[in-house]
């Protein structure tokens, strides 16, 4: 990867978005997603679950992240 030099910040943001039609932006989707998938994979029951108030849901979330959160790092300790 090529390393750049920026004078200010306004130089950086251009360097980070694609136009509409430049044909690097679904390969650039696709490896931010795949790095995701890779390191990540995140773990939801599928379903639709009925709660009394939102804070049970927020509840229900936080255990579901912590899971998925704990498992990551267990991979991490198997490589």
């Amino acid at each position: 990867m090529p390393v750049r030099k920026f004078r200010h910040v306004g130089e950086m943001e251009r360097e980070l978005w694609y136009r509409r039609d430049d044909p690097r932006r679904f390969a650039a989707i696709k490896a931010v997603w795949g790095f995701a998938q890779r390191t990540v994979q995140p773990v939801f029951p599928p379903g639709v679950y009925k709660h009394r108030s939102a804070d049970e849901a927020a509840e229900q979330r936080e255990t579901w992240e912590r899971r998925s959160f704990e498992a990551f790092q267990r991979r991490r300790r198997r490589t």
